[in-house]
């Protein structure tokens, strides 16, 4: 069953994280939410949101327009997982609010893929519930050296999960 990873990305990083994740899963379509529809949602089972949080706490560029044209798409029936990335000692008051937002925007999926906050150094993100954030936080600024670490620990999480 095909995974398809819906990002979007200013400088790259997304990017690169992304295809990281994509090789760590034995595989997954890379959509680039520039260029993606809603219809594209329908053609994956397993999908992965992936954002960077920017300024206040707000979703990628990109990201804005297609949460918003998602609002009347359906994610019933598929598992979804999220993927955040910021800054946590320069916005350690909004840190991977990404996640939140992404969130909202895959209304009726089962989510899966929620991570430990153990390890990261933050005040605040709504992308925490329960004490653990919705899917998985990378630091690329601040702990890029726990990134590998990470994604593969959350790659083999995911795939117990049905990815």
């Amino acid at each position: 069953m095909s995974i398809g990873i819906f990002f979007g990305s200013d400088n790259g990083t997304t990017t690169d994280v992304c295809e990281r994740l994509a090789s760590k899963l034995g595989g997954a379509d890379l959509v680039d939410v520039a260029s993606a529809s809603p219809d594209d949602i329908a053609k994956y089972n397993n999908i992965i949101l992936a954002s960077s949080t920017w300024g206040d706490g707000e979703l990628q560029s990109d990201w804005e327009s297609f949460a918003d044209s998602l609002s009347g798409t359906s994610f019933a029936g598929k598992n979804v997982a999220l993927l955040g990335l910021g800054d946590s000692d320069g916005y350690s008051e909004t840190f991977c609010d990404a996640l939140y937002h992404l969130k909202n925007a895959a209304k009726g999926a089962n989510i899966v893929g929620a991570t430990s906050t153990d390890g990261y150094e933050f005040d605040s993100s709504k992308g925490v519930e329960n004490g653990k954030f919705v899917g998985l936080a990378i630091d690329e600024i601040n702990q890029d050296d726990k990134t590998e670490e990470r994604l593969d620990a959350w790659a083999k999480q995911l795939k117990s999960s049905g990815f």
